[in-house]
């Protein structure tokens, strides 16, 4: 069975740091057999590795008679800053430690920042103002480049931890423009999830590939055909709605938790005002007896509000456009430049980076379904990341 489509309202895909050489991150409450790391350098190249001791997962895209084996630590976006590469080799050496290390490396980027920036004021009225300025400038730039890289391994971790390898580069892969990746990986990517989000996100995944989540494995392998320009728009699209709908559920879940509270108050309340209004002897029964009465947890009862709450598919088409735009929205440049990256390295040339844009390729509904369920766990992760990333290195409002 042979399908064919395209894709035409999808939005388009819109370092500097010198090399600092290898380096070993020595947590300051290190283990006593931490000692022999301490001794040797760490790689920094994107090799594989076992997770602590296990054998590393793998993604396979095939095509044809010709095959790619990839490990999982060959992301389709190399790092190019020295945190990057830092990290990178942390995660392959001491993973244990790996979190430590990149809070360690965000803290350094905002002092080596602000430090920067404080000189540029010190001199302001001073001869050499415009060269502090220009170094505050340049250190904003370097910065910027550099926690991209820790946001882009902050999040490769996490798709580690489900073990789910990202797509390498398709121009890799592709062989006579035949595209086919495997293991799935689908039970693993839609596990982070909860129910309602899962399915919104396979609503999502009928729209814009045409496999509902019912369909049989006939139908999973079935071949269409599809530019690639469009498939990394289709991808880049699926991270904007990955973040999202993580930003939408938690805001979601934000004023379901509020309601329920305001109306937890309320039903004290009137119970306070219901009890005043009653006789001396009267209320001094009622209390009690209702304080041998157990509570019912709110939520659990049969009157419980929470039935009467939208779900969440409701509850986003409800959105003005302006609350629909800041949602869907990256609050910060790093982040909105870091979707561009990505979606360009995975689909770019090898050389150029650019996606080629009449070229059309063959491919199963399997392997969009997998490519579109990494896009929106992409950014799902990258709208927790952006957070806390912003608690310790101020990101610029996008």
């Amino acid at each position: 069975m042979e399908h064919c489509f395209s894709l035409h309202k999808a939005p388009s895909l819109s370092s500097f740091l010198p090399s600092l050489g290898p380096r070993v991150f020595i947590p300051s409450n290190s283990p006593s057999d931490f000692a022999l790391s301490r001794r040797r350098s760490l790689r920094t190249g994107f090799t594989s590795t076992p997770f602590n001791g296990r054998k590393a997962p793998s993604v396979k895209a095939s095509a044809g008679a010709s095959h790619c084996d990839f490990s999982s630590l060959n992301a389709p976006l190399e790092p190019k800053s020295a945190p990057g590469k830092f990290l990178s080799g942390v995660l392959q050496n001491q993973r244990q430690f790996f979190h430590f290390a990149a809070a360690d490396e965000l803290k350094r980027l905002s002092d080596d920042r602000d430090a920067a920036v404080a000189r540029m004021f010190v001199s302001l009225d001073s001869d050499e103002a415009c060269l502090h300025r220009r170094i505050a400038q340049l250190k904003e730039q370097e910065c910027q480049a550099a926690v991209e890289d820790v946001m882009y391994m902050l999040i490769f971790y996490k798709f580690s931890d489900l073990r789910v390898p990202l797509v390498p580069k398709l121009s890799r892969c592709m062989y006579n423009c035949r595209l086919e990746i495997w293991p799935s990986k689908d039970w693993e990517l839609e596990s982070i999830h909860s129910i309602e989000v899962l399915e919104v996100v396979r609503d999502h995944i009928s729209a814009v590939i045409g496999l509902r989540a019912d369909s049989s494995v006939t139908d999973n392998w079935a071949t269409t055909e599809i530019q690639q320009l469009h498939l990394g728009r289709l991808y880049a699209a699926s991270i904007l709605y990955g973040y999202f709908l993580k930003s939408a559920s938690s805001r979601h879940q934000l004023e379901r938790c509020l309601t329920l509270v305001h109306q937890k108050r309320l039903n004290h309340r009137n119970s306070l005002q219901f009890l005043d209004l009653l006789p001396c002897g009267i209320k001094s029964l009622v209390l009690g007896r209702f304080s041998d009465v157990q509570s019912v947890p709110l939520g659990q009862g049969p009157g419980r509000q929470e039935k009467d709450l939208e779900e969440l598919r409701c509850y986003v088409m409800g959105f003005d456009p302006e609350t629909l735009q800041r949602c869907a929205k990256p609050r910060s440049k790093e982040a909105a430049h870091l979707i561009e990256r990505h979606s360009c390295a995975l689909f770019g040339d090898e050389q150029t980076g650019i996606p080629q844009t009449d070229e059309v390729i063959r491919t199963s509904f399997s392997s969009l379904k997998r490519l579109v369920l990494e896009a929106v766990a992409f950014g799902s992760f990258l709208w927790d990341i952006e957070e806390y990333v912003d608690t310790v290195y101020k990101l610029k409002d996008n």
